[in-house]
């Protein structure tokens, strides 16, 4: 039996009781500055199945959050297609906003955006924005933007037939700079674009290389250097041919060490964890796996984020049989966090106006 502990859960429930019945909820998908939330779903009715976008907003400005005005808000897009991925991205217009991005089995990417004067998001043409998107090989199964130096933006997408997309684009305009694609065997499960590097630990952003990932059902294929090679330059995955196919992919600072480390769920019910490392001699780093897991089914989504509002963030693995939460070592996590205030510490200027008033810090660890 669990201990008896006083306190209360930081998360709140609500039923939407909107939504039509026997609806099934395809995916969610939340704007980051924004209290925004849009969830594709697929209603069940006797006859015809009918698809549609909801997207729930918070219009009132200084208002206190409340979940039940925002399910009340909601805007419900009837769709013409069967939905694979929602995404949405922070666009700057003249101000920065919010937009959507729907992809389906029509073999073409949907752009919804806000209507500001009558509050309200509509389908808009794809190519306005995004006109890399246009004359897509085959239906959508995955996309993936990344913005970067000079105002540009790498987006890579995966398809149905195998194909995957790579276009570098300048953002004022918008203006395709270039082009790349390449194809499988088989459909690409996900996509990824990240830097090498986090971007605040690295003052040369210049020399940070893009790394592109790419998964099917009969490989996993990482790019570096995307911007100046495209898809020519392929890295060796160590151990990647015992692994079964990759479903989902995450990239997330798990040491935090300022550098990458990139997670792997598999349909082999394993978890894998690589980073990049230079061995002696080598003119540069590879992906090294660093270790593994094994659960009970498939793993078929990865999220890192605080769950309980400590501050510390938890990775979410979702299977086929269940959620399991991962959470840092508190004590190895504690212990970190003080060697990086002992060095900070140690850097702070002593004053020389007093030599006999020097004040000697010292961080030790509570018992």
């Amino acid at each position: 039996m669990l201990p008896d502990i006083k306190g209360t859960c930081p998360l709140v429930e609500d039923s939407f009781s909107r939504f039509p019945s026997q609806s099934n909820i395809y995916g969610l998908c939340k704007a980051d500055e924004q209290e925004l939330l849009a969830t594709p779903l697929k209603g069940k009715v006797v006859y015809k199945a009918t698809p549609f976008l909801n997207i729930y907003c918070d219009y009132e400005p200084g208002s206190k959050f409340n979940l039940e005005s925002i399910a009340q808000s909601c805007l419900n897009l009837a769709l013409q297609f069967t939905l694979f991925q929602l995404y949405h991205i922070e666009y700057v217009i003249v101000s920065s906003e919010t937009v959507f991005l729907l992809s389906g089995n029509d073999q073409c990417i949907h752009l919804y955006k806000e209507n500001a004067s009558l509050h309200q998001f509509e389908e808009q043409p794809v190519e306005r924005l995004f006109p890399e998107l246009q004359e897509l090989p085959s239906n959508v199964l995955w996309l993936n933007v990344l913005s970067i130096e000079q105002n540009r933006r790498l987006i890579a997408f995966g398809c149905q037939n195998g194909s995957v997309g790579l276009s570098l684009v300048n953002q004022k305009g918008p203006e395709i700079l270039q082009n790349w694609r390449v194809k499988h065997d088989s459909p690409i499960c996900t996509v990824l674009l990240f830097p090498s590097k986090q971007q605040h630990q690295s003052t040369d952003t210049k020399n940070l290389q893009t790394i592109v990932i790419e998964s099917s059902l009969f490989g996993f294929f990482p790019h570096r250097d995307v911007e100046k090679y495209g898809l020519s330059r392929q890295l060796c995955l160590a151990e990647s041919g015992q692994c079964d196919a990759v479903l989902c992919a995450l990239v997330a600072d798990l040491d935090f060490d300022g550098q990458h480390e990139l997670l792997l769920g598999t349909y082999g019910q394993d978890l894998l964890c690589y980073k990049f490392h230079q061995p002696m001699g080598a003119f540069e780093d590879k992906l090294q796996l660093l270790w593994r897991r094994s659960f009970k089914s498939p793993l078929l989504s990865l999220i890192y984020l605080d769950l309980d509002g400590d501050g510390l963030r938890e990775l979410a693995v979702l299977t086929l049989k269940g959620l399991h939460i991962l959470q840092h070592s508190q004590r190895t996590t504690a212990d970190l966090v003080l060697h990086i205030l002992s060095t900070l510490v140690s850097r702070l200027p002593i004053s020389s106006k007093d030599p006999h008033t020097h004040t000697h810090t010292r961080v030790q660890k509570s018992r």
